[in-house]
């Protein structure tokens, strides 16, 4: 029987904390991996991986109301019941009030009014330098984000078995929402990635509990450390406390920014300095990865 595909994901309690950067790096450093992006509301690890898209599929979630006005009257009964008042004087319904509940399709004397299924976002299969890549993007205020990031796991898992890829390398959401646990399911491990603020230490024990509640390894990184030494203490005493690996600690270097800026994979923009610290950080969860 074959091994099991290995999954690590990257998440981190609040946005802006240098996830997505260390997961690009990550992609470069990793070999015989498959990466996935499910951090679909605000998606952008496709920024640093430059991938070119062979599929592209939409998402079904949810259905919305539809008028025929061939067939309505205009009797106003639809507009009365819906108490999400999704639909107008006109008799037009607005997709985004209507929540999809199907009383106005109920109670229309006219049988003029029919449940289209949503179209909320898309996933997408592409190929980059670093390897297969899935990710996707939520429309704009849709839901089933969750859904969603358990599309983009399934199919980077598919990709994973059947091109017998070692390791899959998610890119999760921000946060301990739906998005997030979708992330989780099936995860050998996980790397908080966390900064030296008061609320970067509350995010990342938020992120823990919820990791360690589904029984999943976890590990920390503290990003921009040198910028607070006294808070990057304090999360070591508490990785310590807690019996957390604390796998590296990665300084503050504008020299990210400008790899940012050029639309660029640090560890291919630069050498040394914290282009060293975040290999040293991968070596320390590969190895981890393969006990």
């Amino acid at each position: 029987m074959a091994e099991k595909v290995k999954q690590l994901v990257i998440l981190s309690g609040k946005g802006g904390t240098g996830k997505t950067v260390i997961a690009a790096s990550f992609a470069s450093l990793a070999k015989n991996k498959v990466m996935a992006d499910c951090d679909v509301d605000a998606a952008d690890l496709h920024l640093l991986l430059d991938p070119t898209i062979k599929e592209r599929h939409p998402l079904k979630s949810g259905v919305s109301a539809n008028i025929n006005k061939k067939l309505c009257k205009e009797c106003g009964k639809c507009i009365i019941s819906c108490r999400f008042n999704a639909i107008n004087e006109d008799f037009v319904v607005d997709p985004i009030s209507c929540e999809g509940c199907k009383i106005c399709s109920f109670i229309c004397p006219e049988n003029a009014i029919d449940m289209k299924e949503n179209i909320s976002g898309e996933w997408f299969i592409s190929d980059t330098k670093y390897g297969p890549f899935v990710h996707a993007k939520l429309g704009i205020a849709e839901e089933n984000s969750g859904k969603l990031v358990t599309t983009v796991r399934q199919k980077a898992n598919e990709i994973a078995e059947k091109g017998n890829y070692d390791l899959i390398i998610v890119d999760g959401s921000p946060g301990i929402g739906c998005p997030v646990i979708a992330s989780l399911a099936g995860a050998d491990a996980v790397l908080v990635v966390t900064e030296p603020t008061l609320s970067g230490i509350h995010d990342m024990e938020r992120v823990i509990g919820l990791a360690r509640h589904f029984g999943i390894a976890v590990f920390v990184v503290i990003n921009k450390y040198d910028l607070n030494p006294e808070m990057s203490e304090r999360i070591e005493s508490f990785c310590l406390n807690k019996k957390i690996p604390l796998t590296g600690k990665i300084v503050y270097d504008p020299l990210i920014t400008k790899a940012l800026i050029n639309r660029q994979n640090v560890i291919e923009y630069s050498k040394g300095g914290v282009v060293n610290q975040i290999r040293d950080l991968w070596e320390t969860i590969f190895k981890e990865l393969e006990r």
